[in-house]
């Protein structure tokens, strides 16, 4: 049986609603560059890629919104939360590829990348999820993870991004 993951974990929640591809508006404001940048003329919704995942597995997405949070000890990943419906998704780089900067929390970005999927165990959630509380300076408790798994988690594997300052 497969498990949708609790957003404050992973950076991952579902909606329901599907939107249509946007055009970029963070292209208006005087924003900085990271990575390969952003390369795509369009966005997709963050909920269209979490609520049909099938559809856009192993492709390159752009997705744009509000930075949530941003990894507090290497900069590798962070979170955007669509203005509509608030989905979240996490934009993970490779350490030291690409460093995302603590100033981005709350700012609006665009990133780009490839969306995959990865299927965990109960204990490889476990252990993702008390790394990323220890990184994020918050407490942790393994009792509060419903399920045995695996659970499934969707997130884009960044190439760039865009973020307003």
């Amino acid at each position: 049986m497969s498990r949708r993951l609790p957003s404050f974990l992973l950076g991952v929640a579902l909606a329901a609603a599907s939107f249509a591809a946007s055009a970029l508006p963070a292209a208006d404001c005087p924003s900085e560059s990271f990575g390969a940048g952003v390369t795509l003329a369009e966005t997709t919704p963050v909920a269209s890629l979490l609520g049909q995942p099938e559809q856009y597995l192993d492709r390159p997405v752009a997705v744009e919104g509000e930075v949530t949070e941003v990894c507090a000890k290497a900069g590798c990943w962070l979170e955007i939360a669509a203005a509509e419906g608030g989905a979240r998704i996490r934009v993970k780089v490779r350490d030291g590829e690409i460093v995302f900067p603590q100033w981005a929390r709350g700012k609006a970005a665009v990133a780009q990348g490839t969306l995959e999927k990865l299927e965990l165990t109960r204990e490889q959630y476990v252990q993702q999820a008390e790394h990323e509380a220890h990184e994020q300076g918050r407490d942790f408790d393994a009792a509060t993870v419903a399920g045995e798994g695996p659970f499934v988690v969707h997130r884009i594997r960044g190439t760039g991004a865009r973020i307003c300052r």
